[in-house]
């Protein structure tokens, strides 16, 4: 499910899951784990890749509609559990995304500290009002810190996918190039930081991601607990399943 390539002291983390990267509890925890500090004895930097089309599909959908309560909640709390571990990792991370991002596959790559973009007609975004779910303040903390306040109100109300050009424009990605060549630039963005003096780098990089850090950790059970049970409400499970009757087609 996921693929580790040595670039130097950069760590490529691919991943590996087709066809678009769902992210299941297995996919999640192989990513938690591959973040933990302990995995990165000696790496100065990595690269967070998945496919050449979509980076990351989001949450699969299909599976947690098979869960119970007591799965679902599980599930999500590996979702959180995950972003938190990419964004406390302990050196800079850049997201290479070469397709679609939607919605959790777009959390992931607001956890990072740079993401470089395929080029064309490639859409990100977090777009859970338009299968009837609710954005958390611990997501919107995330897109609020990188676009503002009002944009992040407008994208996240509406569930806005936005294409490259347009996610450039507004800071959501940092930079586009082809989409064969989002892991190379993002070694050469680690590269220009591994040239700084390390330690007055790696601390100003855990200031200046404080509020990051403090959005994904303050997400209470309670908090959790809200989340799940809009997740059984009537309509929502009417918009998923409408959802993954259209992803079938």
């Amino acid at each position: 499910m996921l693929e580790r390539i040595a670039h130097g002291n950069v760590l490529e983390i691919r991943l590996a899951r087709p066809p678009v990267n769902a992210l299941n509890p297995e996919l999640l925890a192989a990513l938690a784990t591959a973040f933990a500090p302990a995995q990165l004895h000696g790496v100065e930097g990595v690269v967070l890749s998945g496919g050449p089309k979509v980076f990351s599909g989001g949450l699969d959908v299909p599976h947690l509609l098979g869960l119970d309560r007591a799965g679902l909640t599980a599930a999500w709390s590996g979702f959180f559990a995950t972003a938190r571990a990419i964004a406390h990792c302990p050196v800079p991370v850049v997201a290479a995304i070469g397709g679609h991002s939607p919605a959790g596959g777009c959390v992931l790559a607001l956890c990072c500290d740079y993401r470089v973009m395929a080029r064309g007609a490639y859409r990100i975004g977090l777009n859970e009002t338009q299968v009837g779910l609710v954005v958390p303040d611990a997501i919107q903390v995330l897109m609020r810190r990188v676009v503002g306040t009002h944009r992040a109100e407008r994208l996240m109300v509406a569930g806005a996918m936005i294409e490259s050009e347009q996610a450039l424009a507004i800071g959501l990605v940092d930079e586009l190039t082809d989409a064969d060549h989002v892991a190379t630039r993002g070694l050469h963005w680690l590269g220009e930081l591994a040239a700084l003096p390390r330690e007055p780098m790696l601390t100003t990089r855990k200031i200046a991601r404080a509020d990051l850090h403090a959005a994904l950790d303050g997400f209470t059970d309670d908090e959790l607990d809200g989340f799940v049970d809009r997740w059984f409400a009537k309509a929502t499970q009417d918009a998923l399943h409408a959802l993954v009757a259209k992803l079938k087609k």
